[in-house]
């Protein structure tokens, strides 16, 4: 059921499970921490990434109550990242036209800036939607 504040969405966080060896899911949730643990660990052997099979509705729950929704999605801004963010349309989408033009001239910022915003695109946005 989405509530009113509900900025990240369960069959997103499980469909980037199924990846979560390199820990998708937790960045997406804004737990970069164990996300990056995850992406060197694959999914710390696989131990956590079983685990997280349970996890994912309690860390949707989290980043619901603590991210702020608005007029910028983080669920498309996410999959404008993951795919896209070498070349900063995931910025474009934010209405962070300089820094996007940046990204595209220089391959996020010869990829640094995309890592970057691995770790913090869910507060980018919720600062935007405040």
């Amino acid at each position: 059921m989405y509530g009113p504040n509900d900025t990240h969405l369960k069959s997103i966080g499980y469909v980037l499970w199924i990846f979560g060896f390199t820990g998708s899911h937790r960045f997406y949730y804004g737990k970069p921490i164990s996300g990056t643990i995850y992406f060197f660990t694959l999914g710390l052997l696989g131990i956590g990434w079983l685990i997280d099979l349970f996890l994912i509705p309690g860390m949707d729950e989290q980043a619901d109550q603590r991210y702020t929704a608005g007029l910028i999605d983080y669920t498309a801004a996410w999959i404008l990242l993951t795919f896209l963010g070498l070349f900063g349309i995931h910025r474009m989408y934010m209405g962070k036209w300089l820094s996007a033009i940046i990204y595209l001239l220089t391959g996020g910022i010869f990829g640094l800036g995309y890592l970057y915003d691995f770790w913090t695109l869910n507060g980018q946005i919720s600062e935007l939607n405040s």
